[in-house]
């Protein structure tokens, strides 16, 4: 058998093969609802069967953190009938299903969501630098901690098997994590373990939310690939704090690059992220970056990069890439 079909155990997770459909944006909820649009997305591309763990599209957890107009909600305005189609739907396909929560900081809009941003500091993001966000205050931590929480457990109460928290591509959290725009010179900024203290919130305030046996993923944005941004080396230790603050999952991909790492374009192309998360953690880790064939994927897990691969445009254009796959190695 191949890697990529075995099975993964470890802790919270179980997951019947190493396949993993990451959070891709579908833009087709119904002004943050379910609709059925998107319920004949993850149905499409979840009938053969073949793919171990589904992470649903970002939900926005409060309306100030909303990304776009037709972005999924998990903030008091969801759609819990619908959120409880999709994990459904998602079963129905033979995965287990997690949904991603987020709140965009600075690169929110106040045209979607008629509130001016906020952020750690007062700094415009690079992904959007028109937009100056206002410096958020402890109180204002506090009450995106709470809603990150109350976000999970919707998600939790819509029969989800798993939750992922996401700080990554430029997002609010990943804007403290990264040095670029967190300029703060308090408890929430300076050091490493400081960027990351509302990581270490959130997590715990999610655990709380959800209970003991439910498991919680994190994406990380692991580096920005740009000068006085997030490093490797960041990378690394960021996995060992993650890992102590009690998430089951570490999901590595890129910061204020985006999607991309524009120093390498192999396929895994944030495999020296995920390496290095592996060397400092013993959590499982999940890496996405380019993957389109089989052979890469395998090859990837068996040098120790990750323990699960991400699979998003191969498998945007080929609903069948994961029975493909499987098919491929276990023949070869």
């Amino acid at each position: 058998m191949s890697l990529l079909n075995a099975p993964l155990r470890a802790g919270r997770i179980a997951l019947k093969n190493r396949i993993v459909m990451p959070p891709l944006a579908t833009e087709t909820s119904d002004g943050g609802a379910v609709s059925e649009a998107l319920l004949r997305h993850y149905a499409e591309k979840t009938r053969d069967g073949a793919i171990g763990l589904v992470i649903a599209e970002h939900c926005y957890v409060r309306m100030d953190g909303k990304a776009s107009p037709r972005q999924l909600s998990a903030a008091p305005d969801c759609d819990p009938d619908g959120l409880k189609r999709l994990a459904e739907t998602i079963h129905e396909g033979g995965a287990k299903a997690f949904a991603q929560i987020n709140h965009a900081g600075a690169v929110a809009k106040a045209s979607v969501t008629g509130e001016a941003p906020i952020a750690p500091c007062a700094v415009p993001s690079p992904r959007l630098p028109e937009n100056l966000p206002r410096a958020m205050t402890r109180a204002d931590i506090a009450a995106v901690v709470e809603a990150f929480a109350a976000a999970a457990a919707r998600i939790a109460r819509a029969g989800f098997d798993g939750v992922e928290i996401r700080s990554a591509h430029g997002y609010l959290l990943n804007q403290f994590y990264s040095p670029l725009t967190n300029r703060r010179e308090d408890e929430y900024g300076g050091t490493l373990e400081n960027r990351l203290r509302i990581h270490r919130e959130v997590i715990a305030a999610v655990r709380a939310a959800v209970g003991g046996a439910f498991p919680i993923a994190l994406r990380l944005g692991a580096c920005d690939y740009m000068d006085g941004g997030a490093t490797v080396e960041d990378a690394a230790a960021a996995a060992a704090v993650l890992e102590r603050a009690g998430i089951d999952l570490l999901d590595i991909s890129g910061g204020f690059c985006g999607y991309v790492n524009p120093r390498c374009k192999e396929q895994g192309y944030f495999s020296e992220l995920s390496a290095a998360a592996k060397r400092q953690a013993s959590l499982p880790v999940l890496l996405t970056g380019g993957i389109v064939d089989a052979a890469a994927a395998e090859r990837l897990l068996r040098e120790g990069a990750a323990d699960l691969i991400g699979v998003g445009r191969a498998l945007l254009k080929d609903s069948r890439w994961p029975r493909n796959a499987l098919r491929a190695l276990d023949q070869a």
